[in-house]
């Protein structure tokens, strides 16, 4: 066996030890994503959810991939929305495909609603977990469930699951949460919510996580899910009306006279 280019002299640094070049150590998985998705934030209302999501996918802090759809319909009840590495989003997006033609083709006659959906991933993603080989993503589920009322909930990597009104991943948990909590507060409040109300305030909170996001981008996807009209998704809406205004009373950032 020989090596391409010069080499150390052997009479002077010994013969070269091949054994370098098997591969002894145990398998290892990826600990830390490259090219990933931001925030997802959903919110129900009284007939369904609304869920949105920008479409950039960030290669470390470059803008790189600026029209990533991360909002997959799965039938006409359910809708995911994912955060976090893409390669996992594109696994998960072809199980989950996978999923939908060995169900639409099975004799069972029964079709998964968006809690079972939940359900099954969340085992995936403990699974995962489980074997120290994790997919990185936060992911939403928002749908109806059974009874054909409102379903929202989440699971981690580490398969953690969580269910609320209003739910958000990525920087969305600190900044959006407290602004979708101002309209629904609680279960008992989705009752009051209207469609036109839960899909302003989506739009209001994009707005402020592409204020202060540096992870994304003022192009979103944004889907609504009621019984009436199933899944409907938009995949090109564009943020209106932004204002820079408060950016002049910032202090502290380079040589400013105050």
């Amino acid at each position: 066996m020989s090596l391409q280019g010069p080499q150390p002299r052997d009479d002077i640094y010994g013969a070269y030890d091949y054994s370098y070049l098997q591969s002894s150590s145990p398998k290892q998985h990826t600990q830390s994503p490259i090219v990933t998705g931001t925030s997802v934030l959903a919110v129900k209302f009284k007939d369904g959810v609304v869920i949105a999501a920008d479409n950039l996918a960030s290669y470390g802090s470059l803008a790189r991939f600026t029209d990533v759809k991360r909002l997959r319909p799965f039938n006409s009840t359910t809708i995911i929305g994912v955060g976090g590495d893409v390669s996992d989003m594109q696994y998960l997006d072809r199980m989950l495909n996978s999923l939908d033609i060995s169900e639409n083709y099975g004799s069972a006659g029964h079709a998964l609603n968006a809690k079972n959906l939940h359900t099954y991933l969340a085992k995936v993603m403990y699974k995962r977990r489980s074997d120290v080989n994790p997919l990185w993503n936060a992911i939403l589920v928002a749908g109806l469930d059974g009874d054909d009322k409102p379903f929202l909930s989440s699971v981690d990597l580490l398969g953690t699951t969580f269910s609320s009104p209003t739910l958000a991943t990525g920087y969305g948990a600190h900044l959006a949460q407290p602004l979708l909590r101002k309209l629904v507060e609680d279960e008992d409040k989705v009752k009051d919510v209207s469609r036109e109300a839960a899909v302003e305030a989506v739009k209001q909170v994009m707005k402020v996580l592409f204020y202060r996001d540096a992870r994304s981008i003022d192009k979103y996807s944004l889907a609504v899910v009621t019984k009436e009209g199933g899944v409907e998704l938009k995949e090109d809406e564009q943020l209106e009306g932004q204002s820079w205004a408060f950016a002049e009373t910032i202090r502290g950032y380079g040589t400013q006279v105050v």
